[in-house]
């Protein structure tokens, strides 16, 4: 299905700065970081390291934002890096990545340094937005001289631990908003027209073609299937217009596109995509969905090591 129309900007004409401007008065404050990211965050801290790396200052406030970090890192074992809410509107993201931290770091910390960004974007969780209020995809920006502050901060925090990576878990969702509102924004801000994609009934996973790992997205797969449905291809064997590679799992120009799960060297890398409108599947199902992609990934990580 397509549809070209959105209530802001010129139908052919990409958004210029009065655009924005309107775009972004048009947002509003949905969620409260502070009560829902924050506080768990604070419970942590007597169990992980819990490190400022950044703050975010815009009109609706300031948004600091926090790692984790399990304690005493060793330089004899590998590191993991979990970000998680770098589009905030995807909520299992972000309590995915803190399940994972109250429930297994500290036991995979026998193997593993692990650290962990729950919210890279804490005004996308607020306002229920894939976007910064710049009108800018923080999941398409992770490159040198990134415009949008979430990246850029995150990208410099990691720099500055001076780590080799063996791993990087990206948590994500696809949610039926994605058509209803950012596909459709995305062509009116890019003066084009949008071609809604179908979005696939479950749970998937995208690797980077650069390095896609095939038996570690197998492992995967297979680990969150003991929790949640996994999404069929459709009738061209693709999910969200992209080839299928393997049952569950496509592949993307990480790097090119400016993915969160390309920035870093790290040779296993996926990104999850939950799908939390699915009628089989509800948000508890979703966190414990991104726990389990962890959990699987770390096993199968010690297991070949």
């Amino acid at each position: 299905m397509t549809d070209s129309t959105y209530p802001i900007g010129t139908p052919g004409t990409k958004w210029n700065d009065d655009d924005k401007a309107q775009w972004l008065a048009s947002q509003v404050i949905k969620r409260s970081y502070q009560d829902e990211v924050l506080t768990l965050i604070n419970e942590l801290k007597g169990t992980l390291t819990v490190e400022q790396y950044g703050e975010l200052n815009y009109n609706d406030g300031c948004y600091p934002l926090y790692a984790l970090q399990t304690p005493n890192f060793d330089d004899t074992k590998p590191t993991v890096l979990i970000t998680g809410g770098v589009h905030g509107y995807e909520t299992s993201g972000v309590h995915g990545a803190l399940r994972f931290a109250k429930t297994s770091a500290l036991n995979h910390s026998k193997h593993f340094n692990i650290i962990i960004t729950p919210c890279i974007s804490p005004w996308g969780y607020e306002t229920i937005n894939r976007w910064n209020p710049s009108a800018i995809d923080p999941n398409r920006s992770f490159y040198e001289n990134s415009p949008a502050h979430e990246s850029a901060a995150v990208m410099a925090y990691v720099k500055s631990l001076n780590l080799d990576l063996l791993a990087h878990i990206d948590l994500h969702e696809t949610t039926d908003s994605d058509n209803s509102e950012f596909r459709p924004a995305l062509a009116a801000r890019e003066g084009t027209t949008n071609t809604n994609w179908n979005i696939p009934d479950g749970f998937y996973l995208v690797a980077d073609s650069k390095k896609p790992e095939p038996e570690f997205q197998k492992v995967i797969i297979e680990g969150v299937a003991k929790v949640t449905h996994i999404a069929p291809s459709d009738e061209n064997n693709a999910l969200i217009g992209v080839p299928q590679e393997q049952f569950g799992v496509i592949n993307y120009a990480a790097r090119q596109l400016g993915l969160c799960m390309g920035f870093t060297d790290a040779p296993f890398v996926t990104t999850t995509e939950v799908y939390p409108d699915s009628p089989s599947a509800n948000s508890e199902q979703c966190i414990l969905a991104q726990v389990a992609v962890i959990d699987s990934a770390l096993n199968y990580l010690r297991n070949e090591g």
